[in-house]
C-alpha cells in the first residue's frame, strides 16, 4: 500500500486547526507538506509486507558452508540502532538497539541485510514485540533456518514524555524461535553474547 501524501497534508492541516493554530501563517503554511514528506520517510515500512522485505533483502551466500544437523554455531549481530513509532500514541520509540541471531542451515545472509531488515521493519506503526516477531519471520524466510532470536531494547515516548513520565524506563523484548526457544545452553550463550 502506497503512502498518500495529499491525504496526510489534509489531515495535518486539520490537526493544526484543531490545536487552535492558523495553518496559513508563515511558520506553518508548508508544515503539512513537510510532515507528509517526513511521514513517507519514517513510515516507509508500511508499504511492504514481511514477504516483500524478504524478497528485497533475500541475497544469501551458500558456498563453503559445512553445516551439520546438530550444529549450534550461530551468526550474531547486536547494537543495530533503529527507531519506530508506537501504534497506540504515534509516539517515538527511540534509543532502540536490536540484536539478531540465527543458526545457519544451508545459507547465510549478508550482514548489512540484517541491519536493513531491522531498519525497514521499524519504519511502521509498531509494537516493540511485533518488531521482533517480524524481523525473526523475515530472517527465517530468507535463511530457511528455524533457529532465530531477536532481542530489542528501547525507550518509548509514550512512557517517557507523557503519561507516567518515567524517563529512564527501558523495555526489553525477546523473540525466540526453534533451538533458541528449547535449548537452555544455547539461550545462555545468546544472553552472554548479548551483554
Amino acid at each position: 500500500m502506497d503512502i498518500n501524501l495529499k491525504e496526510i497534508e489534509k489531515h495535518i492541516r486539520g490537526i493544526l486547526i484543531a490545536l487552535g493554530e492558523n495553518p496559513d501563517r508563515e511558520g506553518l503554511k508548508d508544515t503539512p507538506k513537510r510532515v507528509a514528506k517526513m511521514y513517507a520517510e519514517v513510515f516507509k515500512g508500511q508499504s511492504y509486507t514481511n514477504q516483500d522485505i524478504a524478497e528485497m533483502f533475500g541475497k544469501t551466500f551458500e558456498d563453503d558452508l559445512s553445516i551439520h544437523e546438530d550444529n549450534n554455531d550461530m551468526v550474531f549481530m547486536k547494537n543495530i540502532e533503529i527507531f519506530s513509532h508506537c501504534e497506540h500514541h504515534l509516539a517515538l520509540m527511540y534509543n532502540m538497539k536490536v540484536a539478531v541471531a540465527y543458526i545457519p542451515k544451508d545459507k547465510v545472509i549478508g550482514l548489512s541485510k540484517i541491519a536493513r531488515i531491522a531498519d525497514l521493519v521499524g519504519r511502521r506503526l509498531q509494537l516493540q514485540e511485533r518488531i521482533g516477531t517480524d524481523i525473526a519471520e523475515i530472517i527465517q524466510i530468507i535463511t530457511d533456518s528455524d533457529d532465530v532470536a531477536v532481542i530489542i531494547e528501547g525507550e518509548h515516548g509514550c512512557m517517557t514524555t507523557r503519561g507516567i513520565k518515567k524517563t529512564n524506563a527501558q523495555t526489553i523484548t525477546t523473540t525466540l524461535r526453534g533451538k533458541f526457544k528449547t535449548d537452555a545452553p544455547l539461550q545462555n550463550n545468546l544472553m552472554m553474547m548479548y551483554k
